[in-house]
């Protein structure tokens, strides 16, 4: 698997294809207790800045959560494409009304009894500050044939990994 560092700009846009391909992540909170907190959350939106947007119920732990400590994990994964993403950022609680209308769908029913006006809709938006990748850039498949065959000695290249610097 060969290395391959991003930054800035191409950081931004690696993140942004990977997140949006897998679309639900795992949103670790308040990670100095143990066990960690961590509760699946399905990604509404990556901005042009590289901001992670999810909406969330303000009474929610993780609300609790990140009003108390910021910083926090996302971890994506996809094992039938076989791309991965660990995000460290910053979380921030957004009440502003026109930003989740913005991100609200009719799926989000399930989870706000009044919709869009439910008074208890936050979003969480989440700056990156540092992330990893890895993506084999093919499918499963194909990334277990290489395997197989960099296992009997032959030189293939499985895909890269490496740091996005922000």
């Amino acid at each position: 698997m060969s290395t391959k560092n991003l930054y800035d700009k191409e950081a931004r846009e690696k993140i942004k294809s990977l997140v949006e391909d897998i679309k639900t992540g795992i949103l670790v909170t308040d990670m100095l207790s143990k066990p960690l907190s961590a509760v699946p959350m399905t990604t509404k939106q990556v901005d042009d800045h590289g901001a992670i947007w999810f909406l969330s119920r303000s009474d929610s732990e993780h609300n609790k959560n990140i009003e108390k400590d910021k910083d926090v994990q996302l971890l994506y994964t996809d094992n039938s494409e076989m791309e991965y993403v660990s995000i460290y950022g910053e979380a921030f609680i957004e009440t502003n009304r026109e930003v989740l209308e913005d991100l609200y769908s009719k799926v989000d029913d399930a989870w706000f009894e009044d919709g869009k006006d439910d008074p208890k809709l936050t979003g969480i938006k989440v700056n990156p500050k540092e992330a990893y990748y890895w993506d084999t850039k093919s499918n499963k498949y194909v990334t277990l044939f290489k395997i197989g065959m960099a296992a009997m000695g032959s030189d293939k290249d499985i895909g890269e990994k490496g740091k996005l610097n922000l």
